[in-house]
């Protein structure tokens, strides 16, 4: 439920201020937080606590006559915090024409003469008249999280991305644009110096600067440790294999955990817009997919921990054990790879210095706004480079697809092709390759090259999103199972060579379908080797998985 706006009263005598409290209270205390204090310079400091919790102050109810601060004199400093506050001066007759000063002043919409009573006759009249106007022009605040930082800075990026894909709302303020940014950066400090950035405020009002998605996670309420110590099934990865695999695993009766080192969806969660994906005609968003997944699993009882990275796995008898790079661990009897894939590095001049500042890896659509009217390039020949471009239309003026090959048609979907080949602000340049990239704090232009011409351009560019390659995520199971030379995850029959089973298999059986070269350690979707890079394929491989799973754990 949203938080009562404020009304605040401030007077230096606790027996008034103990009455003016009683009064409002009585009136008004249904719809309204009364909030009082005693001096001026502690009711600034609740201002600012109230600004940082994204609280609103409906009205002022001040007192002129104070040894500390003036009422005139704390009003004027208060209006810089909550501008569209009204404002009451209590008053003495002495204090009349001080009052009639603020009226210009400071725009000061009343004063009271005190003593007021009755209430009902003196006070709750011109008290309800001003918050009808100021509900009239009232918006309520944005409830959730605030992320103060800079456009260009790789961490604040960071930061609002892991909160996007783990789908928690957030309000973005640039301490370059936004002057309540600055404002309450200035609330925050303690010595007079700004604390770093990127800054995230919760809504009560607490802050971590520069924060770790660990500690964001903790601070929103993620799950990051067990609760268990054994567990039937352990996934790794929550990509749609992963997910899949939970939903039937738990649904079957397994208990389940499910390991995530960023957010759940993997690569497919950042797509834009997924339209090939059986039972969704008009198609949905990765981030779609991956939330109604992530509570399904969850309704049959996976238990989900991110952002968590699993360090190792060590195999003791009929105990696969996962040691985590924070130093817990997890028992279970049956182990999934589920870790996907991720976009290879692009190796050319100045790239690397500026990722998060304009370059990124994937469609990194928190940036969108960013590029407005400007334009942007796309490396990539894939589906998810096409469904990166589609989106990007939306807001940049021109979007430019570098393409190494002769044309899309050998890497991307027929549909997405045809939506690329009609839409007149994407620009496909075949044979084309990032050659260098420019910039000092951000991206401002690159050097791309046509392979067979030899001829370069060089270009301004709001932003580079890179989707080239696909390289395993396998490298903690370097000593574990068998891999191919590009760290792909053999199983089943891949596994058997010359008639012969892995070496150190001792079971008397074939590793089933999705078994990897050590029994009861499975593995589904993109990382599996010669795996159909598909959303759907990842999906039923996940659920076929889960099936194997039962007759292993079974034979136990």
């Amino acid at each position: 439920m949203a938080t009562k706006p404020v009304i605040l009263t401030l007077d230096d005598d606790p027996e008034v201020l103990r009455a003016v409290e009683r009064d409002l209270r009585k009136e008004f205390g249904k719809d309204y937080r009364i909030i009082r204090a005693s001096g001026g310079a502690e009711a600034l400091n609740a201002l600012q606590q109230l600004k940082l919790r994204n609280d609103n102050v409906a009205l002022f109810v001040v007192d002129q006559r104070m040894p500390e601060m003036t009422g005139v004199e704390f009003l004027s400093q208060a209006i810089h915090i909550f501008p569209d506050a009204k404002k009451i001066l209590l008053t003495a007759y002495a204090d009349t024409s001080a009052a009639i000063q603020a009226i210009n002043q400071i725009r000061l919409d009343n004063y009271l003469m005190k003593p007021w009573d009755p209430p009902e006759d003196n006070l709750y009249p011109v008290v309800h008249d001003l918050l009808d106007q100021w509900q009239s022009t009232y918006t309520p605040a944005f409830e959730g999280l605030r992320v103060i930082g800079t456009q260009w800075s790789p961490q604040t990026h960071i930061v609002k991305d892991f909160l996007a894909r783990n789908r928690q709302p957030y309000r973005w303020l640039d301490i370059e644009r936004d002057a309540e940014a600055k404002q309450m950066l200035g609330y925050m400090a303690d010595t007079g110096k700004l604390p770093e950035t990127p800054v995230v405020v919760f809504p009560d009002g607490t802050a971590l600067v520069r924060p770790t998605s660990i500690q964001i996670a903790q601070k929103i309420g993620l799950k990051t440790q067990p609760t268990q110590s054994f567990y039937d099934l352990a996934i790794v990865g929550a990509g749609p294999a992963g997910l899949a695999a939970a939903v039937y695993g738990s649904s079957e009766g397994l208990r389940v955990v499910l390991i995530e080192k960023e957010a759940p969806g993997g690569q497919a969660g950042t797509s834009s817009r997924i339209e090939n994906y059986l039972g969704f005609p008009v198609g949905l968003s990765g981030n779609d997919l991956a939330r109604r997944a992530v509570a399904q699993a969850e309704r049959f009882g996976t238990e989900i921990l991110t952002p968590k990275e699993v360090a190792t796995v060590r195999i003791e008898e009929q105990y696969r054990i996962l040691s985590m790079t924070d130093g817990t661990e997890i028992n279970c009897h049956a182990l999934m790879i589920a870790t996907g894939v991720q976009y290879r590095y692009l190796d050319v001049q100045g790239c690397n210095d500026l990722i998060g500042a304009g370059v990124y890896y994937g469609a990194a659509m928190t940036e969108a706004l960013s590029v407005q009217d400007q334009d942007v390039f796309i490396v990539g020949a894939g589906n998810s480079a096409g469904q990166a471009a589609m989106f990007f239309t939306r807001y940049a003026k021109n979007v430019y697809m570098l393409v190494r090959g002769e044309a899309l048609t050998k890497t991307m979907s027929s549909y997405l092709i045809d939506q690329i080949t009609a839409t007149p602000n994407i620009h496909v340049l075949t044979y084309s390759e990032v050659k260098a990239v420019y910039g000092t704090s951000k991206l401002e232009g690159l050097t791309y090259i046509n392979k067979q011409t030899g001829e370069e351009h060089t270009t301004n560019a709001a932003a580079l999103f890179i989707f080239i390659g696909a390289a395993p995520m396998t490298e903690w199971l370097a000593d574990v199972v068998e891999r191919d030379q590009y760290g792909f995850i053999y199983t089943g029959p891949d596994l058997i060579r010359d008639g012969k089973r892995p070496k150190g298999w001792r079971l008397d059986r074939d590793p089933f379908l999705l078994e990897a070269s050590v029994p009861g350690i499975f593995c589904a979707g993109d990382v599996r080797a010669r795996s159909v890079k598909r959303v759907a394929s990842a999906v039923g491989e996940g659920s076929i998985a889960v099936q194997f799973i039962h007759q292993y754990l079974g034979a136990l």
